[in-house]
């Protein structure tokens, strides 16, 4: 069989030749096939390895149930997507299943169908909408989505931050006006009478259809300063409330739209080396190591518009991420992050920091930057400021997939199958989650920290006595006012009730 964007393994049925090594344990979505290929059966599970494995064993070819033998002497074919999680999961099996009415899926071909969200871009002022159904009429279609409620409230956050009108009529004017409420709680740009213009509605439209795609790095990144400047000004109910609301983002939009998920880091193919190698030949690398051997080391930047800056690297080798030799970096250019979050000087920092001093790991064979060619820039001119022997550098740029080469003008641009391709964008998406979970990590205790200090009789004793108590700012919010002076030694029920007023 040919591999397929996003299979993480693939394999002809056969109990004698079955091997459970050849499925990860992850979360996915796995798909048997018939003689001719006809997908017959769609499945989802919390750990692949598991689960696959259960159709190969002999007690299951005996099973009471005709169905399951039915659908077990019909299985030809086997094939596995894995996915971030559990709820991906579901959306992918939902959406396989739809498109596909596979045979034995009886079970699943019911009216229950999740939310999408729905926009018409041949209206003049589109709007968004909820809807069950997919039907060929010419809109955009996003999801489904698992998570109703928290997509209605993330629906209501993007028509009020983009400005987009909520009224039902299809060409709105003064007369809509006068009855729509939208106008008195500031919700609606009243496009309908020229507040906003029919361009600068365009526009925000357009801003829209990214975050819908899953690009939503940079609401994210204004929301979370946003956050922050709450915290700082001790408004905390509003900075809750915008946690609230980047929580609903990242559960509904963040990496889905209509692409289709990509296999975690590490689990490429049935043998990464063999990615490894499409990646030097496409590359044009030479090396004396073995495929199993070849290492990467990769750079990301995260950061708010400067605040709480952080670089992190990881390594893979052979195709597989090597998390011993991860390491992160707490950006100290203050000169960059007074800028506003200069990208450039804090890539050359930390490409700086890693290789500028002695260090127990080896140099890389390949030095992949997230960005595109001015990080590149940025961490090939650092390189060359060290004295060091020289190694291929690289960066991949998120937006098209292209790969940038030092002295070189135009990017490469790999087929989007291309294990190659694939094995970048593994190890580039690994180094952009290592340094957000450092950053968000960061921003937590900040958080955290302002919300506590706002308290009156709250020191840092007592502060870190509620958070050991309840693990984190969350734990103290939803914790009673009793249970809060049952729980920390010195805090009364009065006190205790202001801890809980200052928090909600």
């Amino acid at each position: 069989m040919a591999r397929r964007g996003g299979v993480s393994s693939v394999g002809p049925y056969a109990s004698e030749e079955f091997s459970p090594g050849a499925v990860p344990a992850k979360p996915g979505v796995y798909i048997f096939r018939d003689r001719f290929q006809k997908i017959i059966y769609v499945g989802k599970a919390v750990n692949l390895r598991k689960r696959v494995a259960h159709y190969f064993r002999e007690s299951t070819k005996r099973s009471p149930d005709p169905k399951l033998r039915s659908l077990v002497k019909s299985i030809r074919y086997w094939e596995c997507h894995v996915v971030g999680g559990e709820s991906e999961s579901l959306i992918l099996e939902s959406r396989m299943i739809k498109e596909n009415s596979p045979r034995y899926n009886v079970l699943m071909r019911d009216d229950k169908r999740y939310p999408l969200i729905k926009i018409d871009l041949r209206e003049r002022l589109p709007r968004l909408r909820l809807v069950r159904v997919e039907r060929g009429d010419g809109c955009r279609y996003f999801g489904p989505f698992p998570q109703a409620g928290a997509l209605r409230n993330t629906v209501d956050f993007l028509t009020r931050r983009f400005k987009l009108r909520i009224c039902s009529a299809e060409n709105p004017g003064e007369r809509e006006r006068l009855h729509c409420p939208a106008r008195f709680v500031k919700d609606c740009g009243e496009p309908c009478v020229g507040k906003i213009s029919t361009e600068a509605y365009a526009e925000n439209v357009q801003r829209l259809m990214m975050a819908l795609d899953g690009d939503v790095d940079e609401l994210l990144g204004e929301l979370r300063a946003e956050m922050f400047a709450e915290a700082e000004a001790k408004r905390f109910e509003r900075a809750a409330n915008i946690r609230d609301i980047i929580d609903n983002l990242e559960t509904t939009l963040k990496g889905r739209g209509r692409r289709s998920p990509r296999p975690l880091p590490g689990v490429l193919s049935e043998n990464p080396a063999l990615a490894v190698s499409a990646l030097r030949t496409a590359l044009g690398l030479e090396s004396r190591k073995p495929d199993e051997e070849f290492a990467v080391e990769a750079f990301d930047i995260s950061n708010i518009s400067g605040t709480l800056a952080v670089s992190g690297m990881v390594v893979f080798v052979g195709g597989r991420p090597c998390k011993r030799r991860y390491r992160r970096f707490r950006i100290r250019n203050a000169e960059a992050m007074e800028k506003g979050g200069d990208d450039f000087a804090m890539m050359a920092e930390a490409v700086s920091r890693r290789y500028g001093k002695s260090d127990s790991n080896p140099l890389p064979d390949l030095l992949l930057i997230d960005g595109g060619i001015g990080q590149l820039n940025a961490a090939v001119s650092a390189l060359k400021m060290l004295d060091l022997p020289p190694f291929p550098a690289i960066s991949l740029a998120k937006r098209n997939e292209e790969i940038f080469i030092p002295g070189r003008h135009l990017p490469i641009c790999l087929d989007s199958h291309s294990p190659a391709l694939n094995l970048l964008r593994a190890i580039r998406d690994e180094s952009h989650r290592f340094s957000v979970s450092y950053h968000r990590k960061l921003r937590d205790s900040k958080v955290e920290r302002s919300a506590l200090d706002g308290i009156p009789g709250i020191g840092p004793t007592r502060k870190r006595a509620l958070l050991k108590a309840f693990d984190s700012l969350d734990g103290v919010r939803a914790a009673t006012p009793e249970e809060i002076a049952a729980a920390v030694e010195g805090i009364s029920t009065g006190m205790a009730e202001k801890i809980s007023k200052a928090l909600f």
